[in-house]
This record gives C-alpha cells, sequence and structure tokens, in this order.
C-alpha cells in the first residue's frame, strides 16, 4: 500500500461534510483507507497516528483541506484525485443555486441572512473559541459543534452567553431540534408537548424517537454539550434550557438527560426543577444507591435509563405503554430457541456502538444485572462481557464516525464471531439526518458472515440490534428492520431492552420485562 496527501489550498468543510467525503473515497476502486481533513497540528497529528500521514500534508495550514489514502496498487493517486476533486463539486452543486455563495465570516453570512439569531460552527476546536465569540458578539445564538475545546473556554463562552441573554449549545453539541428545525445528527419526529434539555446526543436521539413511535412530539430538543453539568461548568447552559422551556407555552413536560452530574449541578437542577410547575422527568443515566432510585417528588420524576425516562413521560402524558417497551410472541420464540441451541461456554457478550450513550445504558444495565461487563475504554478487561463505544475518538483515526461509516464495525463485527468465548453481539443502529443512508445494507453482509463463521465453528451466534430512529426519518425505519430482520439480526426498537435480550441469551435464562410495565 502506498500512502498519499494532497492538499488543497485554502478550501475548508465542516466536518459532516468531511465524514461524508471520506466513507464516499473509501468507495472508490483501489482505496483501501482514506479520510479528508483539516491541516490542523492535531488533525494532522490524528493523521500520522492512523499512518495517513505523507511528507506533504505536513506542510498544510489551518485553512487546508488534506485528502489522505492509501492506495492498492500504487500509482493511481492522479485517477482518485480526479474523483475526489468530483465528489467535492458534486457536493457543491448539491447546495443549489444562489446556495453556493459561501460567505467567508460570520459578518457576511448575517449580511445575506439579515434574520438569522444562531450560528452553527464546526471549526476545529482551537479555532471554535474565537468564532464562538464573535457570534456571541454580533447577538447570535449558537450551537457549536465542534470538540477539543478546553474546559475553561467552555466555561467563559457560557458565561459570555448568559450576560447577553444568549443560549449556546456545546461545545461539542451533535444534535439539537428548535422549532421543528433539525441541526446536526438528529430525527425526523412531530411537533408535540414534550421539551428536552440533553448533554447527551446519542440519547436525546433516542428518547425523541421513542416518543415519536408512540406518537408523541416534541416542542424543543437542547443540546448543551456532554461537560455542562461538570462541577466546572456547573449546569450553566442546562438551567438556562429549562427555564426557556418553562417559559415555552408549548411545551407541557419537561425532559433533562445526562449521564450522572457533579453534586453541585446535581442539586442546582433539582432546586430548579422543583420551582417550575410544569412536569419533570429527570434522567441521570447509570446513578446508582440512592441518587439511583426511581422516585417521584411533587413535580419531579426520576429515571436512571433511557427507556424508562419514555415511558414515564408517555404515562405522564396519558398514553398506553408502546409496542417498543415488550416483546412479541416472534421475538420471544426466537431467542427461546437461539437459547436452547447455545453452548453455555459461548455466550459472552461484545458491544460495538456508534452512540456513546448508547453504550454507557448498556454498561450499565448488564452490571445492574449482574454481568462483569467491560468497556473499551478501560485499561483493563473486567470480565468476558465487553462493550465498546467505536464513536470515541481513539476509534475514528483517520476514518470517519460509525454513524456514517460502518466499515470499521463490520470488520469489528467479524472478528468478534471468530472469538470462540462470543455468543451474542449487540449493536445499535441510528438513524436520522446526518446518519448513513442506508446503514442495514453495510451492516446486513457483515452479520451474515459472523453467523457462518460462528456456524462453521460449531457456534450459534445472536446478532440484537436497537434500532435508533423514527418512522419519518429519511431511512425508511421500516425497510431498516425488515433488511436486518433478513439478514438474521433480532430487531428492537429500545436500547435498554436490547440489553436486557443480550443477558438473557447469554445467561440462559428468561428476558426481564422492562420495568415500565409496572410504573405507578
Amino acid at each position: 500500500m502506498t500512502v498519499k496527501n494532497h492538499v488543497l489550498k485554502n478550501l475548508y468543510r465542516d466536518s459532516v461534510a468531511l465524514m461524508r467525503l471520506s466513507r464516499e473515497m473509501e468507495g472508490l476502486e483501489n482505496v483501501e483507507q482514506a479520510t479528508a481533513i483539516m491541516g490542523t497540528d492535531n488533525n494532522k497529528e490524528l493523521l500520522e497516528q492512523g499512518g495517513l500521514l505523507a511528507d506533504s500534508g505536513k506542510s498544510a495550514t489551518p485553512n487546508d483541506l488534506i485528502v489522505a489514502f492509501n492506495l492498492t496498487p500504487p500509482g493511481l493517486e492522479e485517477t482518485v484525485m480526479m474523483s475526489v476533486q468530483d465528489l467535492l463539486m458534486a457536493a457543491r452543486q448539491g447546495s443549489g443555486g444562489e446556495a453556493d455563495y459561501r460567505p467567508r465570516s460570520l459578518e457576511g453570512a448575517l449580511q445575506t441572512l439579515p434574520q438569522a439569531n444562531l450560528a452553527m460552527i464546526s471549526v476545529p476546536g482551537e479555532y471554535a473559541v474565537r468564532e464562538a465569540e464573535k457570534a456571541l458578539d454580533l447577538g447570535l445564538n449558537v450551537l457549536l459543534f465542534s470538540d477539543n475545546v478546553p474546559l475553561e473556554a467552555e466555561v467563559e463562552l457560557k458565561q459570555q452567553a448568559i450576560s447577553r441573554g444568549l443560549f449556546l449549545m456545546g461545545p461539542d453539541c451533535g444534535t439539537a431540534i428548535i422549532n421543528g428545525a433539525p441541526l446536526g445528527f438528529a430525527n425526523a419526529v412531530p411537533t408535540g408537548r414534550v421539551g428536552l434539555v440533553s448533554a447527551s446526543g446519542s440519547g436525546l436521539q433516542h428518547v425523541i424517537c421513542l416518543l415519536a413511535e408512540a406518537g408523541e412530539g416534541i416542542s424543543h430538543a437542547l443540546g448543551v454539550g456532554g461537560r455542562d453539568l461538570s462541577a466546572e461548568v456547573n449546569g450553566a447552559m442546562m438551567l438556562e434550557g429549562l427555564r426557556a422551556l418553562g417559559e415555552d407555552s408549548a411545551t407541557e413536560i419537561i425532559v433533562l438527560i445526562s449521564k450522572p452530574p457533579a453534586q453541585s449541578a446535581r442539586a442546582r437542577v433539582l432546586e430548579a426543577a422543583s420551582q417550575c410547575g410544569k412536569p419533570y422527568v429527570i434522567s441521570f443515566l447509570g446513578e446508582q444507591g440512592e441518587h439511583g432510585k426511581r422516585a417521584s417528588r411533587g413535580n419531579v420524576h426520576m429515571e436512571n435509563n433511557l427507556e424508562g425516562t419514555a415511558l414515564r413521560v408517555l404515562k405522564l402524558l396519558g398514553k398506553e405503554t408502546p409496542g417498543w417497551a415488550s416483546l412479541d410472541d416472534k421475538n420471544r420464540k426466537r431467542i427461546e430457541s437461539i437459547i436452547a441451541g447455545s453452548d453455555p461456554g459461548h455466550r459472552s457478550i461484545r458491544g460495538l456502538y456508534s452512540g456513546g450513550t448508547l453504550c454507557y445504558e448498556s454498561l450499565f444495565i448488564l452490571r445492574d444485572l449482574g454481568h462483569l461487563a467491560g468497556s473499551g475504554l478501560e485499561q483493563e478487561p473486567v470480565g468476558g462481557d465487553l462493550l465498546i463505544d467505536m464513536g470515541d475518538d481513539r476509534y475514528t483515526v483517520g476514518r470517519p464516525h460509525p454513524m456514517i461509516d460502518f466499515r470499521s464495525r463490520c470488520e469489528a463485527l467479524v472478528q468478534a464471531a471468530a472469538d470462540p468465548e462470543v455468543g451474542v453481539v449487540l449493536l445499535d443502529v441510528i438513524l436520522g439526518y446526518g446518519a448513513h443512508p442506508d446503514p442495514a445494507a453495510e451492516l446486513s453482509p457483515a452479520i451474515l458472515e459472523a453467523q457462518k463463521i460462528a456456524r462453521n465453528d460449531g457456534r450459534r451466534l445472536a446478532c440484537v440490534v436497537a434500532l435508533c430512529g423514527s418512522p419519518d426519518d429519511p431511512q425508511d425505519m421500516d425497510q431498516q428492520e425488515k433488511t436486518l430482520t433478513h439478514a438474521g439480526a433480532l430487531v428492537v426498537h429500545s436500547n435498554a431492552l436490547a440489553a436486557r435480550i443480550a443477558s438473557a441469551i447469554s445467561r440462559g435464562g428468561a428476558v426481564p420485562l422492562p420495568g415500565g410495565d409496572t410504573r405507578g
């Protein structure tokens, strides 16, 4: 293989566009591995770690686009670059007509759209702070998609936003829906009575999709970034979002989603919620002990997983328990058949996730069920069960995010099938805007291959898929489920239920019913 870099001077594309371009490049003939990335020092370091940095790429500036790829056989870089230029041109033309004009500054963008009141910023982290400051100075609310923003800068930016009466989502905020407009990775959900503020992108997507499937829509869904409830940030934007939803006449129920917060932030949030007249459902995912107990005090209802959060909201709205909360007879019989045909010595669980929060939720549920489940981010395995967030930075060096590019997960699935101890593979498939246009078509061949490997070894491999999407998503949720099922996967719509199914298969026992069925 031959590593090649081409530097396109003064050509900027945001991270979502670059992830899509990277995936399309890897579909080109003779390209083994490819990525498109801006030429910041941090990005060049990532390329070097991934073995994709050539001498020509080392001179790139942060304003330059680096196209990096491995070729087999060598000598075809000119042909590949012609195809890359075609892809770039097609993406530009796809915006259509007058939209091809690209202002080179926020000031220029405001001249084009003087009515705009929100800036979405997706530049490398070391430059994102300055751009966010410019937006705030111009009186714009901000969705800061960028990651690698220093914590102290986040604190300062959010204080600036509050002092100006503005809202700043992020950094590293990938999902929001405001007045029906999807921002970043989002789903096509109806307008409704539920407003959400979340420090988790995939967790937010999962809850709004479960609600949508049950016939309930949302007023707004606000992402605040994963560090907002840290001790340093102390819930700055979470509190602003809760206040805004409390004042919003279209919002009847408010939902908060986060991993366990710092104690100071937790206290502030609970105090604010108790002072609001609207019902609150607060989900601190994976909280243990006294804090982890389901509880209702006045208008505040506590949950510690995403499924329970959605069920609680639906109950408060007077909705019946939806079908996704339990197994139908067909899937239950399939599980019983899998258990009956499985060797107890080959039943460990391997989780391969694109949604970090979905991975975290499953890990918590399995550990709560008594599994010694380890995380791919831990130094040492703690048991036979292993769950990996493949969207973490260490797994995306030189590759697009696994919500867009399924190659790394397909490879990992086939590798898991070759492990004689693995009997269950847990997967999430996230639909919506920004995600892969047909994930089932990408994943199904790997599922078939994995099951074939296990059969040839005299084993049975169960593939359990948590399908996160809404009926109106562009990928056609029903067709995605049919394709995955046809490939042999067992598909459910609740990530928590998928984890419980995996536990039942691994343990060779009955599948526990969702806790939401007995909610008071």
